[in-house]
């Protein structure tokens, strides 16, 4: 089983096999449906599309961040309608490293799905190893699979839930830039919560592929400070990239951090929360 990262030599090597479902996953926040038209452009074959916003995410609300958890549910059935069983291995990938792929990997893991790895360098890996495309999309299988839904409720921290403990290690894994409120393209406040640290996602890669294991394990450790990863909480601006700093550690053998869904976009929607700049 498969359950963090995949290389290409190997997803090349498993092309075909049954019980294996792909998911293409690119996507621009500047533009939602320029991922769709790259995945119709040329994608790996027997990939199937999931959009951030239309699968991935609920709509977003007055009081919620800009990327909701979708219904579990719901969520759930569609991936069944692509064939996923019990154990069927799936992998995932976009076209920046993880970034968005990540969050489909959290997702399965939240539903109770453990059989889900992230294309190690995404598209861009798989073009360099000389991996083909197709353009037409796999047809969806006849019967759905029996995937059943079970979830852990207990991955996912709330805004609610932060304002009352005060035990969580919080880490933001946007850029330095928009943790410290220099820059701020997305959200219509800058900074960062208060007492939070900063680990930009970009710091676990090295050459648009995760960092070894053991590097990873001695950087995290350093972001830890000896806490235990049940006390560290992931954030971004809206709960999609903090998943590849979950993603990160999982590879470093440090398993049981949770994720703050609504993240920085969710944190500034009630003026009365406090709001830090600057490198602390």
């Amino acid at each position: 089983m498969y359950n963090t990262l995949i290389n290409t030599q190997t997803l090349v090597a498993r092309l075909g096999q049954k019980d294996q479902i792909i998911f293409d996953c690119r996507f621009n926040l500047a533009d939602p449906e320029a991922g769709k038209r790259a995945y119709q452009a040329g994608h790996i074959p027997g990939a199937f599309y999931l959009h951030l916003d239309h699968d991935l995410s609920s709509p977003m609300t007055p009081t919620t961040g800009r990327h909701p958890l979708p219904d579990p549910q719901q969520l759930a059935t569609k991936l069944a309608a692509y064939g996923l069983n019990e154990h069927t291995q799936v992998f995932v990938y976009d076209d920046i490293s993880g970034a968005f792929a990540a969050r489909t990997w959290w997702l399965l893991r939240w539903l109770g799905h453990q059989a889900i790895a992230v294309l190690d360098g995404g598209l861009p890996a798989w073009l360099e190893q000389g991996g083909r495309l197709e353009q037409h999309p796999p047809s969806q299988p006849e019967f759905s699979g029996n995937f059943k839904l079970k979830l852990h409720p207990d991955y996912v921290l709330t805004t609610a839930q932060l304002s009352q403990a005060h035990h969580y290690q919080l880490i933001d894994a946007r850029s330095a830039e928009r943790f410290r409120g220099e820059l701020e393209p997305i959200d219509p406040i800058a900074g960062h919560i208060p007492g939070a640290k900063n680990r930009p996602l970009t710091d676990n890669l090295s050459q648009g592929r995760f960092k070894t294991a053991e590097q990873l394990q001695q950087e995290w450790s350093v972001q830890l400070a000896g806490l235990p990863p049940e006390q560290i909480v992931h954030l971004c601006g809206s709960g999609v990239s903090a998943c590849h700093n979950v993603l990160a550690m999982e590879i470093a053998g440090l398993s049981g951090s949770g994720l703050y869904v609504g993240s920085w976009s969710e944190w500034i929607r009630d003026p009365k929360r406090p709001i830090a700049r600057g490198a602390d």
